[in-house]
Formats: structure tokens, sequence, C-alpha cells
């Protein structure tokens, strides 16, 4: 299975290199094969320890079994371990099974996690004959701890029981709860703000006995390496201050400058004695291209390139007559623009000397430029004026005259104090969100967001400034913590 999906990234690579791949594609070939050998490690190790504490062998063949292992069976004839291997490898991949296994969420984490609830449907935790149940309430109000107090799981008067609750979050910020006694349970001090993902560790006393526990409580987290990330194309940025730019989408094309073309011309009528170009030949200023018998003079003069760059049309062949057609048409790949198309509904704000984002139909190419010029006639057809944005030094590799392009011009703007990535923000539960990254750690952080950009999102709270989070491929770490079946849970 891993050499499959080895040669799997090999061939996807080079399709792309042709084409006929998506960088998508290439992501999600790479990802299959980190998870193949993961998982193909996952299903060696649990298969060893569980053969070395079973001596019986039907037990050891019920625990391959239950690692993915259907080849094990209580006939004595066995298949090779490359099969073993081939099919828990499998089975592992049509499960989804993470190569990064995200963390295991307890009881604010995985739906089913296994732990006792009390009558309230909260963590019960047990010291001897005293037992307390965790819960988080939110109903109608802001999210806050309740517990409820038993002695051999009869209720006790929660005015007898004082109580100390810590929150250790990752990265290490700490919240502290006091408790209050209310009705029939004690109520936390202060809001139990989200994510409900944490160490919890409680101190309880009463009657003259203290207990205290910890225990992991996580959502919304998950654990990757470096490299995975690095193959998934996770990329990471700073929270912090940012210009919120208005702006104004608009369609338009590449295409060469005026400067950046040029035509070989007959500088007199008369007969193609030679040509020296060929469509696609790249040429140089002065090259001698063609040479013209003069139906006047009978001389033959030479026609040089009047600029460097590529040949991009040829007219004539040799034989033939050159007057008001040019024998070649040049241009300069260097030299090119964006022609934007400019509606009237837009012709008012948009302005030379704006900045303007020019990117692919595809969006994976984008470039920062400024809008040149705008041209004062509409077209009769379309109605539409045309924006010259100038690409410097032609925009690199990926821009051809021709292609389709989107320039968002920035009409308008304004700072902020704390902004991220529009294409960072992803749903979780009810919440946009952003994931945070502590080390090989990623957690969400729900937003408040103010205004919306396609380039920036004003964050109001939620995050704090500083914050390393994903701002490319976030949608793979909601993938792997989905797969993990988190859930929020009290």
């Amino acid at each position: 299975m891993t050499p499959n999906a080895e040669q799997a990234v090999a061939l996807v690579r080079e399709g792309f290199n042709r084409g006929g791949f998506s960088y998508l594609d290439v992501i999600a070939a790479q990802r299959a094969l980190i998870e193949t050998k993961a998982h193909r490690v996952q299903v060696l190790k649990a298969f060893h320890q569980d053969g070395a504490s079973l001596d019986r062998p039907d037990r050891r063949a019920r625990a391959a079994r239950q690692h993915g292992d259907p080849t094990m069976s209580l006939a004595p004839t066995r298949r090779p371990l490359w099969a073993i291997l081939l099919a828990s490898a499998a089975l592992g991949l049509a499960a989804c099974g993470p190569g990064d296994k995200a963390a295991r969420p307890d009881a604010h984490g995985e739906a089913g996690a296994e732990f006792e609830r009390g009558p309230h449907n909260g963590r019960l935790l047990r010291d001897g004959d005293f037992s307390l149940e965790v819960t988080i309430f939110e109903t109608g109000v802001e999210p806050e701890f309740r517990l409820y107090a038993y002695r051999k799981d009869k209720p006790v008067d929660p005015g007898q029981v004082t109580l100390d609750l810590t929150l250790t979050r990752l990265g290490g910020k700490v919240d502290r709860f006091g408790f209050k006694p209310q009705e029939d349970f004690l109520r936390g001090a202060g809001v139990v703000a989200e994510p409900h993902s944490f160490d919890v560790a409680i101190t309880a006393r009463e009657g003259g006995r203290t207990h205290a526990w910890r225990y992991a409580s996580y959502e919304g987290r998950t654990t990757m390496s470096a490299a995975a990330a690095q193959a998934g194309g996770v990329k990471v940025e700073t929270a912090g201050p940012a210009a919120i730019a208005e702006t104004v989408t608009l369609n338009g094309r590449i295409e060469v400058t005026p400067e950046g073309k040029g035509e070989v011309r007959a500088w007199y009528p008369g007969r193609i004695m030679s040509l020296n170009g060929e469509l696609g030949q790249r040429v140089r200023k002065g090259q001698i291209l063609a040479r013209v018998e003069s139906s006047d003079s009978l001389q033959t003069y030479a026609i040089p390139a009047p600029i460097s760059g590529q040949i991009i049309e040829k007219n004539s062949n040799v034989g033939d007559v050159a007057y008001d057609r040019p024998i070649f048409v040049i241009a300069d790949p260097t030299k090119l623009h964006a022609e934007l198309f400019v509606y009237p509904r837009d012709s008012e704000r948009v302005r030379a000397g704006q900045r303007v984002e020019v990117r692919s139909l595809s969006g994976t190419d984008r470039i920062l430029a400024t809008v040149e010029s705008i041209l004062p006639s509409a077209d009769m057809a379309s109605q539409t004026q045309l924006a010259h944005v100038h690409l410097p030094d032609g925009g690199g590799p990926a821009w051809r005259p021709g292609l389709g392009v989107e320039g968002a011009v920035m009409v308008a703007s304004r700072p902020v104090a704390l902004a991220v990535r529009t294409r960072a923000i992803q749903r979780f539960r009810d919440f946009d969100v952003v994931f945070a990254q502590v080390g090989d750690t990623y957690e969400v952080r729900m937003l408040t967001l103010g205004v919306r950009t396609p380039e920036w999102t004003e964050v109001l709270g939620g995050l704090e400034p500083g914050t390393p989070y994903v701002a490319d491929g976030a949608f793979l770490i909601r993938a792997d913590i989905e797969k993990s079946g988190a859930s929020h849970d009290h």
C-alpha cells in the first residue's frame, strides 16, 4: 500500500506539472501517503503488543482482527506479513484514519467518552463515598460551572462544601473559579470562555476532608507533526493589526503593453527574398529577420527586429510581396499589463494610482500592482472602460497574454487593531473560528467578527493579538478534528 501511495504521489505531481491536476490534488495525494505510513506503524505496534500479551492462538487472532487485520484466523495457515499490512493500511484509509491522531477529547470532547455521568449528565468524580458532578450550564445564560456534591450517591448540602477549580488552557493561560452555594448546586463565579478545551484541576473540602481531581477536557483540538502540516500546505501567520481595504472586483485579461509589441514591416513595397524567423522564435533587437527587393529600385534591403522578444505572428513567406501587412509581429513577454473592465457603477470609485490585487482565475497566482491609467472612452457594446494595471517584470511565468484574470481594486482602507486572513476562517459548531497553533497542537478560537473583506477580516474578540494561527490549509486542520469525533459535550 505504501509503495502504491508513493507512486500515486509521483504520478499526481507529474500530472500537475503538465496541467492535468490541481494543487489540491497534489495535497490530497501527499496526505494519503502520510496517513498510509502512519497507520501502518500503528497497526504494527498494536499487533505486536497484543501478540506479546496473549498466549493463546485463538485470542491472538481475535486481537489482530480488532486492530483491522481480517487475514488472521483460527486456521493454522497464515498469509504473508506484506498481505497483512496491505489489508490493514487499506482498512485504515477506508476509515479515514488520520496520520496525526487528534487529541482524545474528554468531557467536552469525544462523543460517548468513557467516564461516569451524574444525574445532571455531567462528569461524575469520585473519591471514596464522596462524589462531585461537574457541569457547564449555558441555557439562557453565558456558560457557567454548576457542580453538585453527593455522599453515598445522596445529595449533599452545597453550603457544606467549598470548591476551587482551575482551568489550564493550551498555551498556558490559567482561569480560576470560586464557587458559592445556590439552591442544590455550587455556582461558579465567572463565564467559562470558549473554547471549552482545557486541563481541569478541582479541590473540594467538606466535613474536614479534602478531595482533589485532575483530568483533561478537550474539544476542537488536534496534533499534527510539522512534516505532515508542511505536506498538507498548512501555513501559519501571526494575528495582529491590519489595514482593512474596501475593494471592487473587476474582470479582465492579460495583454502585452503597447511598448512591448513591435512589427517588422517592409520599408518599401517589394518581393520578400529571405526570412530568418519562425513562430515562437526569440529574437533580439537589431537582428536581421527579412530581406526585401524594392519594386522601385530593384535593390535588396535588410529589415531588423525593432525590439527584443518572441515572434507571435508570421504573415508572409519567401516570394510574397511585402506591402501593407507586417511580415512579423514581435512581443516582449516581460512587458505585460492587465486590462480590467470597469462598469459604470464602479467608474466613480476606481481611480488611477489605487492598489489592486490581480489574481488568476484559479486563485493560485496573485500579484499586487497599481492602476496605471483608465481610458476615458467606453466600449459601445459592453459599456465598460479599460483600467490598465502594470505588472512588474511581467508578473512572472504564471502570466500569459490572453489569460483571464480578476482584479480586486482597493478603493478605501482603514486600520484595525486585530485582523486575520479571511481565507483562514472556518465554521465549527455555530461559530466562525480560526485554528491557533502551539507547537504541533492546533485548537479552535471562536471569533467575534467585524468588517470582512476578501483579504482580511476584523476580529473584535476571541483571539489574543500575537497568536499564531493557520492562514492556509485550515480546512485540513478542521477535517482532522472532525474525523476525531469531537463534540461539544457537557
